[in-house]
């Protein structure tokens, strides 16, 4: 290889290299790990890529490097070893002087996933004394694991009737743990995607952490805590692990709905000894703790003996109040004018959830900014036409199609998560596969797991199965789009 090769054959180089990917791995496996990372060098045998957060650069680094660098070979056949680093501002981190890792061996970790992941890091693997790893897990590294975004404060919240009691209960939490007690405990805050249950995580860690930088307080998304896991006990430092997270002060769980598999089981334990501790447990998900199937049911009793707090479908008056914050600060950043007939028109027209009117303002200043037209309801109408259709289509949940499934075809809902392979369990085990790819968004590795930890191949192999029946079946056919019909009244 050569340092000095021109960026548009490396660029070439690049293209040929995600292609190669995308067809080995599927499309939705590319788009999830690969698709945001970058080509940045060819030194000898070492491939430098770059990606956009501490979290990917481990995972691809730790999970993908043999078939990444297989993927090089066709082109340069020296190609040996692979090092993943984060960019920062659009600009990748400079590669470290230690060699990285051999793509052969997985089981020697890279610089880059060891600066990712500190909570599984070489010195818990060399059985480092649980005070040591305790005292490593200081604010910067505590909140590492899945990074808190300092603009979800307290302060930016908009609360209202849908979320005040959520906000309420999120501030005692953490003037609780600030003055070293414990109320509500677990809380468990639950609602659908978009009104606000990261933002109150994050401003919980926010706000402990800026009284007390000493506070070892630990936040994580499932998909992390499930990787820290699955990690250490590759290092085979799994009791390092589980001593370091029983030594916090305040967990922060995340996306619980994704939790699955040994990870759930060691969740369970973790949630039992700091309950014991009387240390703080906040935990979010998109389900209330009864629905959580993949927990054992000892677990989902401990969530719902907390404080279980729903957060409701935004109103009106919520709306049109978030609506004005953001405006607010549009206006004071970019000096723009926001009349009061688009921010009603706004808050009318986008009903979906808050990350949506979040970007339905966004769109209205890039329009301005891009264009100069002044921000008017014709302007809003055409900019958020996609955002407006998009509440007339019900939003379909994995747990709706389950129910529908199950009762259609006369099949108890545990039996299509059950690894039985009989021909009336398999045929709707995997039309609900199917019925969840066509009617949710979720991503194949999403839908492998709500349906009893599956791999992404088995769905998709079970999507192609239903969408030949459908050709092959004219009756079938039917059948199914009666319970699409079902389940999008």
């Amino acid at each position: 290889m050569s340092e000095n090769s021109p960026a548009a054959t490396q660029r070439d180089l690049w293209m040929r290299v995600r292609a190669r990917l995308k067809t080995a791995v599927g499309e939705d496996v590319f788009a999830s790990w690969f698709a945001r990372l970058e080509l940045e060098e060819l030194v000898d045998d070492l491939v430098h890529l770059s990606a956009p957060t501490r979290f990917l650069c481990s995972w691809v680094q730790s999970n993908y490097s043999d078939r990444i660098v297989e993927a090089f070979r066709h082109d340069v056949p020296d190609a040996a070893r692979l090092h993943v680093t984060m960019r920062v501002n659009g600009q990748a981190r400079p590669r470290l002087a230690p060699a990285p890792v051999v793509a052969a061996e997985p089981a020697e970790e890279a610089p880059a996933a060891r600066s990712a992941a500190p909570s599984v890091s070489a010195d818990m693997s060399s059985a480092a004394p649980v005070t040591r790893l305790v005292q490593q897990a200081q604010k910067g590294d505590a909140l590492a694991g899945s990074a808190i975004d300092s603009r979800m404060t307290f302060d930016t919240f908009v609360s209202g009737e849908a979320n005040e009691m959520a906000f309420g209960v999120a501030k005692q939490i953490a003037n609780a743990a600030i003055n070293n007690t414990v109320t509500f405990n677990p809380v468990y805050i639950h609602s659908t995607v978009g009104l606000g249950k990261s933002h109150l995580l994050n401003a919980i860690a926010h706000a402990v952490g800026q009284a007390d930088s000493s506070k070892n307080i630990v936040y994580l998304t499932a998909d992390h805590f499930m990787y820290h896991f699955i990690t250490a006990v590759q290092r085979q430092s799994a009791l390092g692990f589980k001593e370091w997270l029983r030594k916090v002060d305040l967990l922060l769980i995340d996306d619980m709905q994704f939790l699955q598999g040994k990870s759930a089981t060691e969740f369970g334990h973790t949630l039992g000894a700091l309950l014991t501790g009387a240390k703080q447990v906040v935990v979010a998900g998109d389900a209330p703790p009864r629905d959580l199937e993949m927990l054992d049911e000892r677990v989902r009793s401990r969530l719902s003996g907390g404080l279980v707090v729903p957060i409701s479908t935004f109103d009106m008056d919520l709306r049109r109040a978030i609506v004005q914050r953001r405006a607010d600060q549009s206006t004071a950043r970019f000096g723009m004018h926001f009349p009061p007939a688009v921010l009603d028109y706004v808050a009318r027209a986008v009903t979906s959830h808050g990350r949506d009117l979040d970007g339905a303002v966004n769109r209205l200043v890039a329009a301005n900014q891009l264009t100069g037209e002044l921000i008017t309801v014709p302007l809003a109408e055409k900019t958020l036409a996609d955002l407006i259709r998009a509440r007339d289509a019900k939003r379909v949940r994995i747990e709706d199609i389950l129910k529908i499934v199950s009762r259609h075809y006369k099949v108890p809902r545990n039996e299509l998560l059950s690894a039985r392979r009989s021909r009336d369990v398999v045929r709707p085990r995997q039309i609900a596969m199917y019925l969840a790819k066509a009617l949710t968004s979720r991503s194949l590795p999403e839908i492998g797991r709500r349906f009893g930890g599956r791999d992404h191949t088995t769905v998709l192999h079970s999507v192609r199965k239903v969408e030949q029946m459908i050709k092959d079946d004219l009756e079938l056919g039917q059948e199914i789009e009666l319970l699409k019909r079902m389940l999008e009244e």
